[in-house]
C-alpha cells in the first residue's frame, strides 16, 4: 500500500500541475482573445458564425483525448500520456500560427484539442493522488487555476499586441509545453498509488463498468451533467466574452480587460472557496458558484459604473472557470484512485460536449436574437441548470468525499 508523498515533493507536483493547465488555459482563451482581429482578417473572411464554429471544433477533439488519456493515466500510469499530450499540443499549435488558411487552421485546432482534452483528466488524478487527504479540493483548485493563469495570460498578451501584430503570431507560445515533458518524465511516477480507503475497497484500475455500479451510477451521470453545463459556461465566455463586450460599445483593450478579470477572478475565487469545500461544504460552494455565473452575467448586460462590471467579470470568472474546477475536484474526490483518471475523463469527455456547444450556442443566440444583451442572457440558463444539477447528488456523493480524510 502506497504512501503519501512528503511535502515537499506534493508541492512539486502542485507546481508541475499549474505549469501544464497553464498551457491549456493559454489555449482556451487565445481564440476568444484573437477573435475580434479574426473577424477583421479580410484574407478569411470570417463571420461571428465562423468564430463560434472554431471554438465548438477545437472541442470536438477533447473528448477522444480526455476518455482516453484518463482510462490510460489508470491503466498505465499518468506519466506517459501525460508527455505524449504535451508534445502533441506542442506540434499542433505551431501549426496553428503557420496556417495559410482558414479550413486548415480549423483542422489544427481539432487535433490541438486531442491533446487538450487529455491534460485536465491527467493533471487532476495526479496532483489527487499526491495531495495531503484532508487538502484534496484545495490542491485540486490550485492546480485548476493554472488554466485561469494561462487565459490571463493570452489577454494581457492580445492586449498588448493586438491589433499591431498578426493574431497567428499569438499561437507560436503553444510550442512551448514540449519544454516540460523531461520534467513530467522525471517528476511523475508511473504507477498509480492506492491509499488507505482505495485498499479497503479495491477495484480493477480503469474498470469504466465501476462508474455505474451501486452508489455511483446516479452520481457519475450528474457529474457528467454538471460538467456538460459548467463547460458550456466555460467554452462559451472564453470565445465570447470579448466580442460580447466588442458589441456593448467597449473597444478592444477594454473588452480584453474584462477578460483579464474574468480570469483573476477565477484564480481568487478557487483559492478563497476550496479551503471551505475542504471543510464538508464542497457541494453547496458549487452550487452557490453557479449561481454566481448567472447573476453576474445578468449584470454585465445591464448599463453600470465601469468598476461594478469589472467585479461582475471576475464574478463570473468564479462562477464559470472556478464553478468547473469544483466539479472536477468533486469528481476526483468521489472516486478511488485506481479509477480516478477514467472517471474524471469520461466527465470531462462527456462535458467536453458542452465545450462543443458552448461557442456555437452564444453564436447562434447573437445571430438568432438581435436584442444586443442576448449573449449575456444566454449564459443564465447553463448556470442555473448546474446548479440544480450539482443540488440533485445523494447525500452518499458527500459521504464518499469524506471517505478517505475519514480512513486517514
Amino acid at each position: 500500500m502506497a504512501t503519501h508523498p512528503s511535502p515537499r515533493r506534493a508541492a512539486a507536483g502542485l507546481a508541475l500541475g499549474v505549469c501544464i493547465l497553464f498551457i491549456d488555459g493559454y489555449d482556451l482563451f487565445v481564440l476568444g482573445t484573437v477573435g475580434p482581429s479574426l473577424l477583421h482578417y479580410q484574407p478569411w473572411g470570417a463571420t461571428p458564425a465562423t468564430l463560434g464554429l472554431l471554438g465548438s471544433v477545437t472541442a470536438l477533439g477533447m473528448p477522444i483525448g480526455a476518455i482516453a488519456a484518463g482510462w490510460a493515466g489508470d491503466v498505465r500510469g499518468r506519466r506517459a500520456p501525460m508527455a505524449i499530450s504535451l508534445g502533441w499540443i506542442s506540434v499542433w499549435m505551431l501549426l496553428s500560427a503557420l496556417a495559410p488558411s482558414l479550413w486548415l487552421f480549423g483542422a489544427t485546432r481539432f487535433a490541438t484539442g486531442i491533446g487538450l482534452g487529455a491534460l485536465i483528466p491527467l493533471v487532476v488524478a495526479f496532483v489527487t493522488d499526491w495531495a495531503p487527504p484532508a487538502r484534496r479540493s484545495l490542491f485540486g483548485g490550485i492546480a485548476l487555476t493554472g488554466v485561469a493563469f494561462g487565459g490571463l495570460a493570452a489577454s494581457l498578451l492580445g492586449r498588448a499586441v493586438l491589433p499591431e501584430l498578426p493574431f497567428q503570431r499569438l499561437f507560436l507560445i503553444g510550442a512551448v509545453p514540449l519544454l516540460l515533458t523531461p520534467v513530467v518524465w522525471r517528476l511523475v511516477p508511473h504507477e498509480v498509488p492506492a491509499t488507505e480507503a482505495d485498499a479497503s475497497a479495491p477495484v480493477a484500475a480503469g474498470t469504466v463498468s465501476r462508474l455505474f455500479a451501486p452508489g455511483y451510477r446516479l452520481p457519475t451521470l450528474l457529474f457528467w451533467a454538471a460538467s456538460f453545463l459548467g463547460l458550456v459556461l466555460v467554452y462559451g465566455a472564453s470565445t465570447w466574452l470579448p466580442t460580447l463586450m466588442v458589441n456593448a460599445g467597449y473597444d478592444l483593450s477594454s473588452s480584453l480587460e474584462f477578460a483579464i478579470t474574468f480570469n483573476l477572478g477565477a484564480i481568487i475565487g478557487t483559492v478563497v472557496v476550496t479551503p471551505i469545500a475542504d471543510r464538508g461544504y464542497l457541494k453547496p460552494v458549487t452550487v452557490t458558484c453557479f449561481l454566481l455565473a448567472a447573476v453576474a452575467m445578468l449584470t454585465l448586460s445591464t448599463p453600470q459604473p465601469r468598476w461594478l462590471l469589472l467585479a461582475m467579470s471576475a464574478l463570473a470568472g468564479l462562477g464559470a472557470l472556478g464553478t468547473q474546477n469544483l466539479v472536477n475536484t468533486y469528481v476526483a474526490r468521489f472516486y478511488p484512485a485506481q479509477i480516478r483518471g477514467t472517471a474524471l475523463g469520461f466527465s470531462l469527455g462527456v462535458g467536453r460536449l458542452g465545450a462543443i456547444a458552448g461557442p456555437s450556442y452564444l453564436a447562434a443566440v447573437t445571430v438568432l436574437i438581435t436584442i444586443p444583451d442576448a449573449g449575456f442572457y444566454a449564459f443564465v440558463v447553463p448556470a442555473v441548470a448546474g446548479a440544480l444539477v450539482i443540488a440533485a447528488l445523494p447525500a452518499r456523493a458527500r459521504i464518499r468525499a469524506h471517505s478517505e480524510e475519514a480512513a486517514a
